[in-house]
């Protein structure tokens, strides 16, 4: 999903809307209509010139009094009358006002009326009020209706499912069951549920309904693989993951229900559902996001306990969820967390897949932090952060690039490249493939370039981290943030200013933040140091890590690289590791020749360090564990009782 931002608001998808190449992935060919062809979908919103401000939750009550449009202010939507229904439907047979159908989230103003699901933006709905447009009208305000070919699609799938008891064979029914740690669930869940199994693709089929369980919008297949003696699942969504809102469960909410049941997962909203007797939800992307979209779903109930799994990310992800929907209605899971809390390794993050000899020295990628990275002009900065960012979004960690120097196309480019570690240009039958892959990864863009605000890009960041979750930003680079208009003495105070705006916002809202400075003008042949970063000691003080990215020039022959991390709060392991650039697929990785490891030196202060010599035992292990905060585990739902 590749999403541009400018001044906090989606604006458009960077790359068209593509065909399928050989299908969509994880299912039969034969369940996909039409030949493979390449889809284009013209823009629907243009470029704004000038970034939008953001709307406060005082504004919007300020707005609606003085229009005199009464509201009722909720957990984390406002409720009105809708503008967008004709007066006859809001009215009931005594004449009064019906129940207000219109939410306005308080924290971007973006709105959705339940009744005719005319969906936008703030400034879409004061335009309506004032007369300045009939956009619900014209169906510019309508919720996007899903494309041809995917209803087509979805109809063919839901048609060829059946349910599990309708299996001819029971063997098949029972094996079934047992792969998807269904042996429990009754087949009157199941259909209360309407859950389906597709033979041809051996998935389960969750559909997504239309409010009141009218129309099929959507599904998802859980398909289950045998890898040794584990099973490994897969999800596939129609449509794609940005934009399937599936509250799984939704039909069966009653307008009495005051307390429900949020799960990362369907099977688990089954198993709970059954055991418990509560109403639950199951969450479109798991941990990965809650988007804003199904907050006014969630406004009539008054407690909510959020079940999404007993690992620090979910423990986080939960927390992050809390902040959206009103932490005082909020209940976490608590004690299954508590055991993995106190687990070292867990708190020590993400680990790269491919960067090993990282992992050894930072532990991990962790929210909250500030990492300072720097290096010499043309030594390859933003081509190799493009890397190491793009290895932890693989891993599901939600990526906000905000590229000042090089155009998002060119480096949407070089990461496509790394991806998929070769030269798309020189395969081009499977440029599709990748690039469907690419696109479903939580990639994001801002459209700034050059000079910019620093409360404007904080202002954008910050209406990321609500909308999308974000976890990662990384900004490329802080000198073609700030321009060249200030004096130098001013451009050091300025720095100083927005690196501790950074620090803040990383704290405040759990969020790493991967800032790239240039360096000060130093001799080709010196190293550089952590004094070497542009600007006062402050952009050091303030970062939890600092990494340089060292590029030695050899008169005879290209010069070699080494990545230096001369500051690490998290344990203070500091060090340095060789690179090596592999110019056909644009990425880094340690010679796998090379007798390089890492080795124990002292550093600019006198202490211990480590850093890469001549050695006997080798290089240093390409091969990298399983990242901690996302381990595999068997996808069993858990029938206990939820804790209060």
């Amino acid at each position: 999903m590749w999403v541009l931002l400018r001044g906090g608001y989606p604006l458009r998808i960077l790359l068209p809307l593509r065909g399928e190449w050989m299908g969509r992935r994880g299912l039969p060919r034969s369940l996909v209509p039409g030949s493979p062809r390449r889809r284009y979908r013209k823009e629907a919103l243009p470029a704004l010139e000038v970034p939008v401000l953001p709307v406060t939750a005082t504004e919007i009550r300020q707005y609606l009094r003085a229009h005199g449009i009464s509201f009722q202010d909720g957990h984390s939507c406002l409720r009105a009358p809708s503008p967008f229904v004709k007066a006859l439907q809001l009215k009931d047979q005594t004449g009064a006002t019906a129940s207000f159908s219109l939410f306005i989230d308080k924290t971007t103003g973006r709105f959705l009326c339940m009744t005719s699901l005319a969906e936008g933006s703030w400034e879409d709905f004061q335009a309506s009020v004032e007369g300045r447009g009939d956009g619900a009208r014209e169906g510019v305000l309508l919720g996007e209706a899903p494309e041809a070919e995917d209803s087509e699609e979805v109809q063919r799938i839901w048609d060829r499912a059946i349910p599990l008891w309708e299996l001819p064979e029971p063997e098949e029914a029972q094996l079934a069951r047992v792969m998807f740690g269904l042996t429990k669930v009754t087949d009157d869940t199941l259909r209360r549920f309407s859950v389906r199994y597709l033979r041809p693709a051996r998935s389960l089929v969750f559909p997504w309904l239309s409010p009141g369980g009218l129309g099929l919008r959507g599904l998802k297949l859980l398909s289950a693989e045998v890898q040794g003696d584990e099973v490994h699942y897969k999800e596939t969504t129609i449509p794609r993951p940005g934009v399937y809102h599936n509250l799984f469960g939704l039909p069966l909410i009653s307008r009495r229900d005051v307390e429900v049941v949020l799960t990362g997962r369907e099977l688990d909203s089954l198993a709970l559902n059954q055991s418990t007797g509560l109403p639950t939800l199951a969450l479109p992307r798991g941990t990965a996001c809650l988007p804003p979209a199904l907050l006014p779903y969630l406004e009539q109930f008054r407690r909510i306990v959020l079940w999404l799994g007993d690992d620090l990310r979910s423990w986080e992800a939960a927390k992050l969820f809390a902040r959206k929907l009103n932490p005082k209605r909020c209940s976490l899971l608590r004690e299954e967390v508590l055991g993995e809390l106190s687990n070292v390794e867990q708190a020590a993050g993400i680990r790269w897949s491919r960067f090993p000899d990282l992992n050894r020295l930072l532990k991990g990628h962790r929210k909250g932090e500030l990492t300072v990275f720097t290096g010499p002009t043309g030594s390859g900065k933003t081509t190799f952060i493009s890397e190491y960012a793009l290895d932890l979004c693989t891993q599901g960690v939600n990526t906000l690039w905000g590229s000042f120097e090089i155009s998002n196309v060119r480096l949407a480019r070089v990461m496509l490249t790394q991806f998929a570690v070769g030269r798309l240009e020189e395969q081009l039958d499977k440029y599709d493939e990748w690039a469907d892959r690419f696109e479903d990864l939580p990639l994001y863009f801002m459209t700034f370039h050059g000079q910019q605000s620093i409360r404007t890009v904080i202002d954008t960041m910050q209406h990321a981290v609500y909308v999308y979750d974000i976890c990662h930003v990384v900004i490329d680079n802080l000198q073609f943030m700030m321009g060249h208009e200030q004096l130098s003495t001013d451009r050091i105070a300025a720095q100083d200013y927005i690196v501790g705006a950074f620090r803040k916002f990383a704290t405040d809202n759990s969020c790493h933040v991967t800032l790239v400075i240039h360096p000060r003008k130093e001799d080709d042949d010196k190293e550089l140091q952590t004094a070497s970063i542009f600007g006062s000691a402050k952009a050091s003080q303030e970062a939890d890590n600092v990494l340089i990215l060292q590029d030695r020039k050899l008169v005879t022959g290209p010069g070699k690289r080494y990545l230096q991390v001369s500051k690490n709060r998290f344990d203070g392991d500091v060090g340095v590791f060789p690179l090596e650039f592999n110019k056909s697929s644009l990425t880094f990785s340690i010679p796998p020749k090379s007798k390089a490891r890492l080795k124990k030196v002292k550093d600019d202060n006198g202490l211990v360090t480590k850093k890469p010599s001549s050695g006997k035992k080798g290089a240093v292990p390409q091969n990298s564990k399983t990242c901690l905060g996302q381990a595999h585990h068997p996808y069993q739902p858990d029938p206990s009782k939820p804790s209060r």
